[in-house]
């Protein structure tokens, strides 16, 4: 706009769409560049994204003061396009209204849109071979510009924009994303909302969302069994169960002990605690202890050097070897006293009687190692001279068979470091078994 010998006259707006008249204090300062916030956002005053498209309408603008401005010919117009930057790469004009009326018109890279969604990269490929824009009409204009602006960035700036947008936001851009089929914007914001507590309001918004569309089951696995916690009955044991495995898994020993009397406390038969949701069937038990076994039998194949070091993980090795045996023993012990509690151990004497490979490993292993296998021998010898276990009659037999000679030859390591065991009961009970 051509300023003449007339002086302006200053006008008060109520949106950010337009430039403002300059005031006479700044008349000889140099005219910025114009800048165009998006409609219908709450972040438009500080956006977190740097400007990856250039907005070339910016929908409705009305002056506060109708007489300041008479001659507008309608409360919409368009803002004449700035200089086109050498190094953007716009080649597809994107038109987004708003149904409450607002629109947007962007220009924006089509390589970058149609990498990121599938619905804009068909959008996209009809709108080159109609040489037309593309327009498409959107319940949300700011989520939805938001939405598109994240096509841009890597996740790490993704995650940081969510945290600024906040959890409800989060859900409308994880709404939107869904619908283009923007994947990485989908996973982002599910590791978002996975980790962020939730008000009622946004919890019963993310139900409503998990009805419409279909997510990664793997990706949503947390995010469904906060959501259905207390609604299904199907989900209650595998909250026992994610908790007794996390606690077989923790490597701080500190909070792992802890957490193993307050669980075995409040699955016993005895507790005083109300175990509706704490519920753990012998199945899960015996996977979880299955799952120690397999991990015992890999750190002896280590301990006697069978196993190639290109298949050790770094967090396999991360503290020393003895360590980590002690500690699945102390897992598969401690398994043992919940199963035998609930007077579900008797298939667990088979399982140990039959444990070739440790057998094997047993008698070339060093006494400090081999003697945590006698550990475990040892918690079934207790149980069954005790009364605590009734198992029959071959399946006493084959344990004895198996590991009566190995714990005789640990006897010495097992009354050094007894680590909770009651070596006077073992004592009395191998003679009331034998």
């Amino acid at each position: 706009m051509k300023r003449g010998c007339r002086k302006p006259r200053r006008r008060a707006w109520c949106c950010s769409f337009a430039v403002p008249p300059l005031s006479p204090e700044v008349k000889s300062r140099d005219i910025p560049k114009p800048t165009v916030s998006l409609p219908n956002s709450p972040h438009s005053a500080k956006s977190p994204f740097p400007i990856v498209a250039r907005i070339l309408s910016p929908g409705r603008v009305s002056p506060i003061d109708s007489d300041l401005a008479p001659n507008l010919p309608s409360h919409t117009f368009r803002v004449p396009s700035p200089p086109q930057e050498a190094e953007s790469a716009a080649d597809v004009r994107l038109k987004l209204r708003g149904r409450d009326g607002g629109s947007v018109v962007m220009e924006v890279d089509s390589e970058v849109l149609g990498a990121n969604s599938e619905v804009f990269a068909g959008l996209i490929a009809d709108c080159k071979r109609g040489g037309d824009g593309a327009t498409m009409e959107v319940e949300n204009l700011g989520v939805f510009t938001d939405t598109i602006q994240l096509m841009f960035e890597d996740e790490d700036r993704i995650t940081k924009n969510l945290l600024n947008f906040g959890v409800y936001r989060s859900i409308h851009i994880l709404e939107v994303s869904a619908a283009i089929m923007f994947t990485k914007g989908v996973h982002c914001c599910l590791k978002y909302l996975e980790a962020v507590p939730w008000t009622e309001e946004e919890e019963e918004k993310l139900r409503c969302l998990f009805t419409r569309f279909d997510f990664d089951e793997a990706t949503t696995r947390d995010i469904l069994g906060r959501l259905y916690l207390h609604d299904s009955v199907d989900s209650r044991p595998n909250v026992a169960q994610q908790l007794v495995r996390s606690i077989s898994t923790c490597e701080d020993a500190n909070a792992r002990n802890q957490m193993k009397s307050l669980v075995k406390g409040l699955l016993c038969k005895s507790s005083v605690y109300e175990k509706n949701h704490l519920d753990l069937s012998k199945e899960d038990l015996y996977a979880i202890c299955n799952s120690c076994l397999g991990s015992l039998i890999s750190l002896f194949k280590e301990a006697s050097n069978t196993t190639p070091p290109e298949s050790l993980m770094k967090k396999d090795v991360s503290k020393p070897l003895i360590e980590r045996i002690s500690r699945q023993v102390d897992n598969i012990n401690w398994l043992l006293e919940i199963m035998l509690d609930g007077q579900v151990a008797e298939d667990f004497v088979d399982i140990w009687a039959h444990q070739q490979q440790l057998l094997k490993m047993h008698d070339i292993a060093s006494p400090m190692i081999r003697y945590e296998l006698s550990r475990v021998s040892a918690i079934l010898f207790v149980a069954m001279g005790t009364r605590k276990l009734q198992c029959p009659l071959e399946a006493r037999s084959g344990l004895l068979q198996a590991w009566f000679g190995p714990m005789l030859l640990d006897f010495g390591w097992l009354q050094r470091c007894r680590k909770g065991l009651d070596m006077k009961a073992l004592e009395e009970t191998m003679g009331q078994i034998l």
